[in-house]
């Protein structure tokens, strides 16, 4: 089964504001998009599991046009507190990585 890292063209972190993270999920094919969005796999529910956050404060949008889904949710710790490990929210993304989509795809 392929994983976020062998379909997505890109997955990326960056802040949304002291307080949030948003995380970006982009696809150069809009059949492959279509595909990982009709599994259902990506959502609110997984991203607040994977980041240990409340599932109603996740702001999760799939973007048809882009072929891209967004989440924003909270950061664990507010960027440059004590204990941010990183600032930027630029490496947030990574547990999203290896979730595996059950599509027709092989995975490299």
């Amino acid at each position: 089964m392929p994983r976020i890292r062998d379909i997505a063209q890109i997955c990326k972190s960056k802040n949304a504001g002291p307080f949030l993270v948003t995380i970006d999920v982009l696809f150069e094919d809009h059949a492959v998009y279509r595909e990982v969005k009709a599994t259902g796999v990506l959502n609110a529910a997984l991203f607040a599991r994977l980041y240990g956050v409340p599932e109603e404060d996740v702001l999760f949008t799939p973007y048809d046009a882009a072929a891209a889904f967004k989440a924003t949710l909270p950061r664990l710790v507010p960027a440059g507190d004590i204990g941010d490990t990183d600032v930027y929210g630029a490496q947030q993304h990574a547990p999203l990585l290896d979730v595996e989509i059950p599509i027709d795809r092989p995975a490299p």
